[in-house]
């Protein structure tokens, strides 16, 4: 009989005591962002796909923060095909930034390939939140996983899951001018049909279409022949120059292909790398961190770059496949130099325009958008890869280096460059135009 006192008396404290609130900060968001992009560099993802992987997340959580009103507004009727989601249930108390955060979680894992990582990261935290307060942790998740269900099917009509099955990039040998796949590893063009996938913001994918390239042309006086040859040229003289040359620091800072192969033997492995999806999204932490942004704004941040990425991605590969233009190094090692290799591995795919100039240019537009000119800051997202950290005065004055870079890379002409960052440009103004996610 005692012994059932103790115990009864025990249950009834247990049932008494009061749990502090969960604190979620923009560390554990940017944390959970971090565990993501790692997961999407061993799974290899290409950069059209990271940036779907990228964005989804970021509107789930960003939704549920809307939820609470205030400052942010929905982007229900803003992007394309998304309606309100479910509303909490007023009678139970949830943590919004503690279900903001776990959407994100969920999204993710679904897009991703090596779920079992992003599961661990989940419970690990799931055994914290629980652990701080059960209710407020069980009323958070339910809320949390409702939203996820809900943005999912939004998600999977974006024609994502069509493309998979669509036919291979088809190769025209005859015609010279067109993309022929490059060494080392001969891929197949990737994403060809990634124009069919649905935008967000833009009215069409082509509605920033860039004027042509150059006309095809291995007349010395053409204006392409004189690219050509400019990148040539240009990465003969830095590679002359060695390790003194701060071209190729350029160029390798900039590199972000999860693609490149190195070749030992009779061995062929990739190397893995950020995308420059990736990248951008490093650079928005690192402005929110600077910053002092809060949870919220931190998810907004996130948010918002990473829609001007994804439709960045769209329209550039919309040209990329229209255009159909050959690379630099197909070309130089069959009229200049057969054992010519530019400094950056070629990427798998078109040429025109410069896919890392189209999303950088878009990036660099939003972040001013929100950070403000001239923001200057230390970008260190490249330093888990061997490279050093670069200085920037401003999001413009990167975006400026990251198109240049593909020329010192030897794997752009200039014309892929210049306009590739206007379109990015105009993209990304026009996403600044059309969301309105705040009441300010």
């Amino acid at each position: 009989m005692k012994f059932i006192k103790i115990v009864l008396i025990f249950l009834l404290m247990s049932s008494c005591r009061k749990y502090d609130p969960i604190v979620v900060t923009p560390n554990d968001y940017h944390n959970a962002v971090d565990r993501v992009v790692q997961i999407m560099i061993h799974d290899i993802f290409s950069p059209p796909v990271a940036s779907r992987i990228f964005v989804y997340p970021n509107i789930a959580a960003y939704e549920i923060l809307a939820k609470q009103g205030g400052k942010y507004k929905s982007l229900s009727g803003q992007v394309s095909g998304l309606t309100t989601i479910p509303d909490p249930d007023d009678s139970k108390s949830i943590n919004y930034e503690l279900s903001a955060l776990i959407a994100h979680l969920d999204l993710s894992r679904k897009l991703i390939f090596s779920e079992d990582q992003i599961v661990e990261y989940r419970d690990s935290l799931y055994n914290i939140w629980e652990s701080e307060n059960p209710e407020v942790f069980r009323n958070s998740k339910k809320y949390a996983l409702k939203v996820s269900e809900y943005i999912t099917a939004w998600m999977e009509k974006d024609n994502y899951i069509q493309t998979r099955t669509m036919s291979k990039y088809s190769i025209d040998m005859d015609d010279i001018s067109r993309w022929q796949p490059t060494p080392p590893s001969y891929m197949d063009g990737i994403e060809p049909h990634w124009n069919k996938i649905r935008p967000l913001v833009l009215d069409s994918v082509s509605q920033f279409k860039p004027v042509p390239p150059p006309e095809f042309s291995l007349n010395e006086n053409s204006r392409f022949y004189k690219e050509l040859k400019e990148v040539y040229d240009t990465s003969n003289r830095i590679t002359e120059a060695g390790d003194t040359s701060k071209e190729i620091e350029i160029a390798q800072f900039w590199d972000c292909n999860p693609y490149v192969s190195v070749t030992r033997g009779h061995l062929m492995f990739a190397t893995k790398k950020i995308t420059p999806g990736a990248h951008w999204i490093g650079i928005t932490k690192i402005a929110c961190k600077k910053s002092n942004f809060n949870f919220n704004e931190t998810v907004f941040a996130y948010t918002k770059a990473s829609i001007a990425m994804f439709d960045a991605f769209i329209s550039c590969w919309d040209e990329k496949y229209r255009s159909n233009l050959v690379r630099p190094e197909t070309l130089i090692n069959l009229y200049f130099n057969d054992n010519w290799k530019p400094i950056l591995q070629t990427p798998p795919f078109p040429e025109y325009t410069s896919g890392h100039s189209v999303v950088s240019g878009a990036a660099s537009v939003i972040l001013t958008d929100i950070f403000g000119d001239n923001f200057s800051f230390d970008d260190d997202t490249e330093t888990p890869y061997g490279l050093p950290v670069r200085n920037f005065k401003s999001f413009y004055a990167a975006s400026s280096e990251a198109a240049i870079s593909r020329l010192y890379g030897g794997i752009h002409y200039r014309a892929a460059i210049e306009n590739g960052l206007k379109q990015g440009k105009d993209l990304g103004r026009f996403t600044v135009k059309r969301l309105h996610m705040t009441n300010e």
